[in-house]
């Protein structure tokens, strides 16, 4: 006797929709412990003269947090979203706005080609380390090899993490793991201003990338991984890979509606896909191989093209010797910096077929019967 097969209509899975799980966020913080967080970033004497006038702003802060004013300036979204009279935040709408201007240069076939080139480098001489990274240099050597063949470099010093006044990127919140309608492209997580987590540099990232016709990751590694500052971003760009370009349709974070979307059927846009890259990734004494590796596995599930094996480069510098002495080891590795040079230079030619309409994997057209 054959069993009954499970009804998988529209309406059915609509009545599956499983309950969010709930019961791991703390308590909101009581106005004691909300002092003693705000108060920390004016410790210094400095700010002894304007006591006063920080207590008033203490007051409106703690006020806002308790109101969960996360996106303070709104408009309607209007014609062209599932629900034009959902109150949109109108920072996330600038920065989707920018990233369809952007979108459409990248296409344009009369603009000059542009590739980002991020240093994912935590070390810069502007901050405690007092020395310029290895992978800086790398950086530059790409550029000069970039430039010289006509194309537009645009450096991405994640570096600046480090050292900016009050420049961030702020940490994914894993909406994606709720259902991936629920992550909205560009991300809508930031900024939340009840919170105080604001001046995400994301907003300006997102628009780098979509603007690129291809990207190069230069990266040291940092105990078996990537620096701290490109791993933040790699996990900010989820968006890009199944994102939902459109927050009313789950209006705003609402994780029953989005888990009911996804439950319908979901088709993982890959909004950052076609794109070429290449990979620079260098060390002291382990770990090259799988940073590399997990870099060019995560760019080639978001859909982006390699350009070649000599665009993919490991490589150690000193092996085993002292830090201290790096910088000048790294002068005489010449056959090095040709490598790193030749990452450049395999890149562009990518970036010359992909714009001829020329670079597409072979596999480019086949569907994936189980999408994600």
């Amino acid at each position: 006797m054959s069993a009954t097969p499970p009804d998988t209509t529209p309406a059915a899975r609509q009545a599956a929709v499983p309950a969010p799980r709930e019961g791991q966020a703390p308590a909101p913080l009581g106005r004691v412990e909300f002092h003693l967080q705000f108060i920390r970033s004016f410790a210094d004497p400095a700010f002894d003269a304007v006591r006063g006038a920080l207590v008033q702003v203490e007051e409106v802060a703690w006020k806002n947090y308790q109101d969960g004013r996360k996106a303070p300036v709104t408009q309607k979204a209007g014609p062209g979203f599932a629900d034009p009279d959902y109150d949109l935040s109108l920072e996330w709408k600038a920065t989707r706005d920018r990233l369809l201007a952007a979108e459409a240069r990248q296409q344009d076939p009369a603009t000059r080609s542009r590739v980002l080139l991020v240093c994912g480098a935590a070390r810069n001489d502007g901050s405690c380390p007092g020395e310029i990274s290895k992978t800086w240099r790398m950086t530059q050597w790409c550029k000069e090899v970039l430039q010289a063949d006509n194309i537009e470099a645009d450096v991405l010093d994640l570096s600046l993490l480090t050292s900016s006044y009050d420049l961030h990127i702020h940490p994914c919140k894993g909406c994606v793991s709720t259902a991936m309608p629920l992550c909205h492209w560009p991300c809508s997580c930031y900024p939340n201003h009840g919170e105080r987590q604001t001046n995400d540099w994301m907003a300006d990232i997102y628009e780098r990338w979509t603007a690129a016709h291809a990207v190069i990751i230069l990266t040291p590694v940092y105990w078996y991984q990537t620096p701290s500052v490109l791993k933040l971003m790699i996990d900010r760009l989820v968006c890009a890979d199944g994102g939902n370009p459109d927050p009313t349709s789950t209006h705003g974070k609402k994780a029953v509606e989005a888990k009911a979307l996804e439950l319908q059927g979901w088709d993982y846009p890959k909004h950052l896909a076609g794109r070429a890259y290449g990979l620079v990734v260098h060390g002291d004494v382990a770990g090259i191989e799988g940073v590399r590796r997990g870099l060019s596995d995560w760019l080639d599930w978001m859909g982006l093209v390699d350009a070649g094996a000599k665009s993919r480069l490991d490589r150690y510098i000193g092996y085993y010797d002292s830090y201290a002495q790096s910088h000048e080891t790294l002068d005489r590795d010449t056959a090095m910096q040709e490598e790193v040079r030749n990452v450049a230079r395999a890149v562009a030619q990518a970036v010359k077929r992909l714009r001829a309409g020329k670079l597409a994997p072979p596999d480019a057209q086949l569907q994936p019967p189980r999408p994600k």
